[in-house]
């Protein structure tokens, strides 16, 4: 019975003194994303395993050891989608997107699942921003691609982080390379870990995205694919760099970087911050030429990103990156009697029609209790109904942080005297509000 009230290791909550933060980011990731013409695109949280397997590689760790894959009750093998891009793709060919206007720009925001070690930063269940570009294979397309989530980051006000650039060339010059990367960790087979021996038969690249400390220490020295690039790929790659210096952007080249994934060519790249240790990656991504083919699609050039949102935030409080303040409640409307909380009722919905947070007590307080919880939950304003107030068809407006008193009379002298309020009061213009709502 104690397992109902504690939620799943490698999951979190986000209460509701905590999710302004992450609407402030996730509005930033939106925003962002349209100044680059790409729009919003929602699939499934699950999808058929095959998706993954066939996409991401079955080389992989995420399709190895970390997948949470089940039978359903038709017997389907289906597994929660471990990173998007695979869902994003069978989604486009599937509608259709990829057989009309290109580019296809996407992006998305949402869960991911991943059965890993839990720790900061890195959780099973995870959220990630991304963007999807389908149909575009000029270099420009790889640095207009950086050039957005550089463009993000700059935005949130995040200072000290470094783009980090590679190629890892086409199946033709990767050929190549492979042989090399063989003949080099053959050498030192036994001292690799078991992981990485059965890798060495299926995919050596994987070794370079090793996390033991002996496999990374040996990959430190393995051949690097920049050196066996085909002229067109180094050309794509050179290209990359001068779009990105002509938009001002700084970059360094890593070799090393492979990123963990099967279906990247060509680019890859990663934005990294030494801010939270060893988790350093910020946003990672890269072109992936070979993917709408292999999934059954045309073949298409395309590329994109992602970036985990847990990390990033935590990465704008290492930093003390400013996120606004959540609007806290405008008014706060305290009543005694029946008479005077239907009263209340009436008001606090006209008001919200205009655009007023508005807060009534629904919980049958008395007075004091009412202004004690309009305290705790930060309300601006407050005014208090009773029989002489209705009577009347006045009330008194009181400034919180203040303690100045408005007389205002019922309704309409309520609704302008918000209207009227200076701006520096801190009190949420119609205008300010709707833009809260948008």
């Amino acid at each position: 019975m104690a397992e109902i009230n504690r939620a799943v290791r490698g999951t979190n909550d986000v209460l509701p003194e905590e999710s302004y933060r992450w609407q402030y980011v996730e509005r930033a990731m939106l925003d962002t994303a349209r100044l680059f013409g790409f729009r919003e695109i929602r699939v499934p949280v699950f999808e058929h395993t095959e998706v993954f397997t066939r996409s991401v590689g079955d080389t992989t760790d995420v399709v190895q050891k970390e997948m949470y894959t089940f039978d359903d009750k038709g017997g389907r093998s289906i597994t929660l989608r471990p990173e998007w891009t695979a869902g994003v793709i069978r989604s486009m060919i599937e509608k259709g997107l990829v057989n009309g206007p290109l580019p296809v720009k996407a992006c998305y925001i949402g869960g991911c699942y991943r059965y890993e070690k839990p720790q900061a930063g890195r959780l099973r269940e995870f959220h990630q921003f991304g963007i999807e570009c389908v149909g575009a294979g000029a270099p420009s397309a790889d640095a207009e691609v950086i050039a957005l989530a550089h463009h993000l980051l700059t935005h949130l006000g995040i200072k000290a982080f470094q783009l980090q650039l590679n190629s890892i060339g086409c199946p033709e010059c990767r050929g190549r390379y492979h042989q090399a990367l063989t003949e080099y960790f053959t050498a030192r087979k036994d001292e690799l870990c078991g992981t990485c021996q059965d890798r060495l038969l299926r995919n050596p690249m994987r070794i370079l995205d090793c996390k033991s400390p002996v496999c990374h220490e040996i990959a430190a020295a393995a051949p690097v694919m920049l050196d066996f690039l085909c002229d067109d790929c180094r050309a794509h790659f050179e290209e990359v760099k001068r779009h990105l210096s002509a938009a001002g952007i700084d970059f360094s080249v890593n070799p090393h970087i492979v990123r963990g994934l099967d279906y990247y060519t060509r680019t890859v790249f990663e934005f990294v911050s030494d801010c939270l240790g060893a988790q350093s990656t910020v946003c990672g991504g890269g072109r992936y030429d070979g993917l709408i083919a292999q999934m059954g699609g045309p073949a298409l050039p395309a590329l994109g990103f992602a970036m985990g949102i847990e990390r990033l935030l935590m990465i704008l409080e290492a930093q003390h990156c400013p996120i606004p303040a959540e609007a806290p409640c405008d008014l706060y409307i305290a009543s005694m009697g029946e008479a005077a909380s239907i009263e209340a009722t009436r008001l606090a919905t006209q008001l919200r029609d205009e655009g007023f947070s508005c807060l009534t007590d629904i919980t049958g307080r008395g007075l004091k209790a009412q202004m004690r919880y309009a305290n705790k939950v930060g309300a601006k304003y407050t005014m208090v109904l009773g029989e002489s107030e209705l009577a009347a068809k006045n009330a008194t407006l009181k400034c919180m942080a203040t303690g100045q008193e408005t007389p205002v009379a019922l309704p309409d002298g309520l609704l302008k005297a918000l209207y009227d309020l200076p701006r520096d009061e801190a009190l949420a213009s119609l205008t300010e509000a709707v833009e809260r709502l948008n």
